[in-house]
């Protein structure tokens, strides 16, 4: 399986055979997403995979059925399928029941049930007032990128049990659940806040390309991109990554605060911040955010610039951080999975900068 690929039910059954092989069988190889830049092949052993589905189904209570929203090829929606198949089920495919609520009332009710979402997709649920729906799963996934704690709130006051996830193609999956690491799994932080993780369910190494592993594999222990700190009880708080802040003349910015704040305007539907080349700041933060109303006087339909700095530093941040160009758009690009893509982020915000 060079890489995975095809539809659900191809994937389903090529993972059947690969994890009921007699002998070893050959590394899973799964293409990283490229959300940030050029997609990985990630070689995954059955071992790392088996490792990461049993410790999962361990932290949320036993096996169960699963919902499949999520594209198979990736490895939320590979491990979607692998958790099925170890509990004896078949996952429940959205796309094969013509929606959300037709795929909840088909899963079994005699069973633990589970599913797995990206923020996008929880975000947009909670838009149209449907996450009602997901509170009779016994528990919700929700990885992939950063939560958005008023988002997660919505949801668990609707009913939903929400489980933040963290991890990677690089470790199988999420490996660190509502900031506890699952069984097996080991964290540190290095003097630089960047995140190291060890366990059972790390990659084998990045399919023709051994610099890039020995960049990242070190003494069996994975080199994140991620900034992070650990609280006193050992819980893991993800800060951002390390391309997430910016130094615009001379000052450490984090851009996914600068969004977060941003998106508390009232004006502001989404909001995405990146950092732009600037030859005489270093960088400049860009904000693009999707406006509540379309139509707005401003003729983008975004709230002002001077309006937009003026709420940053109302939320607390430094007025050193507010956003020095915004850039409206109908919608935040998203790749085939549901993250959001930051290299056309970062194309829009340059085109807009420098056009």
């Amino acid at each position: 399986m060079r890489p995975v690929a095809g539809s659900a039910r191809e994937v389903e059954r090529a993972l059947s055979s690969w994890l009921s092989a007699e002998d070893e069988p050959p590394a899973l190889i799964i293409r990283t997403s490229g959300s940030t830049g050029r997609p990985k092949d990630v070689a995954l052993s059955r071992r790392a995979v088996l490792a990461s589905a049993h410790a999962t189904h361990a932290r949320l209570g036993g096996p169960g059925q699963w919902l499949l929203d999520l594209p198979p090829t990736y490895v939320a929606g590979v491990q979607v399928i692998v958790r099925s198949l170890l509990a004896g089920t078949s996952p429940v495919v959205v796309a094969e029941r013509g929606g959300l609520v037709a795929a909840l009332e088909a899963m079994d009710a005699g069973v633990r049930r589970y599913a797995s979402l990206v923020p996008t997709q929880l975000h947009r649920l909670a838009r149209d007032g449907r996450l009602d729906l997901l509170a009779r799963l016994d528990a919700l996934l929700v990885g992939g990128a950063a939560l958005d704690p008023a988002l997660r709130a919505e949801a668990e006051a609707a009913g939903v049990r929400v489980v933040r996830t963290y991890g990677m193609s690089e470790t199988a999956g999420g490996c660190v659940y509502d900031g506890v690491a699952l069984d097996g799994v080991a964290l540190r932080i290095d003097r630089d806040k960047r995140v190291w993780i060890a366990g059972p369910m790390l990659f084998d190494g990045y399919v023709g390309d051994p610099d890039a592993t020995a960049d990242v594999l070190v003494d069996g222990w994975l080199r994140t991109s991620d900034l992070g700190a650990l609280d006193a009880d050992g819980r893991l708080r993800i800060l951002g990554r390390s391309d997430d802040v910016v130094i615009s003349g001379g000052t450490n910015i984090a851009l996914p605060r600068v969004a977060a704040a941003l998106r508390t305007h009232p004006g502001v539907a989404e909001a995405a911040v990146v950092g732009v080349d600037d030859p005489e700041w270093g960088s400049v933060v860009v904000a693009l955010v999707v406006p509540t109303d379309p139509g707005a006087s401003s003729g983008t339909g975004a709230p002002p610039l001077a309006d937009l700095r003026d709420h940053v530093e109302t939320a607390g941040l430094p007025r050193t951080w507010a956003p020095r160009h915004v850039v409206a758009i109908d919608a935040l690009p998203l790749l085939d999975h549901g993250k959001v893509d930051r290299v056309a982020l970062r194309t829009l915000a340059q085109q807009a900068v420098r056009p």
